[in-house]
């Protein structure tokens, strides 16, 4: 019991760390210029004009090609990084002020964003290291494989179940407001406390229904045994562009997602870290 109480006790120091705090809101600046690139590239498909993946990674590249780009994706990758280590000690020590479930719920979630954070951090830098990283491509790579083997199917579908699970939670999240609670409201004025509810109901709604799609998608892949399906958000953003009315609302949830990004520029402020 003494080494867990060191352990959790050493992770509680890094967790306050100034630095890491420092590193973490720069991290969210980050995530929201990729985030602001995403619905651009997404505003893109909407009107038949993308030749890049409408995704996370379509958007490093994007930044990636521009003056001084490369520094930047780099400096979002060290970004990225830090917040996967605070929501990775999050995950295992944090949200103390919870009780009960909740806690354990929120420290749940804390490790989803490890994995998020994680991921893009390894994008922006296999970008910046001119490595392959069409995350479409890769994906239904990956499905193909899985596919190939013993009961892979299965799972594939378990993760397109799982990640419409997590798209439609995101819906919830925002249509709840729940975001609210992680900000210093006490902080903020009245209208900045109105941009930030409208902005991140918008985001997290746009976001979580991207999301919901995309596991759809790799559900419908395993049924019909079909990896071309399983392309990620780029794929989701395409077919649902191509459906009646789909030009509409993906040029609503291009909007969404670039009003997530500026959401993540207040969130560089007023975020509890």
């Amino acid at each position: 019991m003494s080494l867990t109480r060191n352990a959790e006790a050493t992770a509680a120091r890094t967790a306050d760390s100034r630095w890491l705090e420092l590193l973490a809101r720069a991290g969210f600046i980050g995530y929201g210029i990729v985030h602001l690139l995403f619905g651009w590239l997404a505003l893109q498909i909407a009107f038949g004009n993308s030749a890049d993946d409408g995704d996370q990674s379509g958007a490093l590249r994007t930044l990636a090609a521009q003056p001084m780009g490369n520094f930047l994706v780099v400096a979002i990758a060290v970004g990225m990084l830090a917040m996967a280590i605070w929501q990775a000690l999050e995950a295992a020590v944090g949200h103390r002020a919870e009780r009960g479930s909740d806690r354990r719920n929120e420290r749940i979630v804390s490790g989803a964003r490890t994995v998020i954070y994680l991921w893009l951090a390894w994008t922006a830098w296999k970008v910046f290291a001119n490595a392959n990283s069409d995350s479409a491509s890769q994906q239904e790579e990956l499905t193909a494989r899985l596919m190939q083997s013993s009961g892979g199917r299965w799972l594939v579908g378990l993760a397109g179940l799982v990640l419409a699970g997590v798209g439609v939670g995101m819906v919830v999240y925002g249509a709840r407001k729940k975001f609210l609670k992680r900000l210093k409201t006490g902080e903020m004025s009245v209208r900045t406390t109105q941009l930030a509810r409208r902005l991140g109901m918008a985001g997290y709604i746009s976001r979580g229904g991207a999301f919901a799609i995309t596991g759809l998608l790799v559900v419908l892949a395993a049924v019909s045994y079909d990896p071309e399906k399983a392309r990620g958000l780029d794929a989701a953003l395409r077919i649902l562009r191509d459906q009646s009315y789909g030009a509409i609302l993906l040029t609503l949830i291009a909007l969404g997602i670039a009003a997530f990004g500026v959401f993540c520029f207040l969130q560089s402020r007023y975020r509890k870290v």
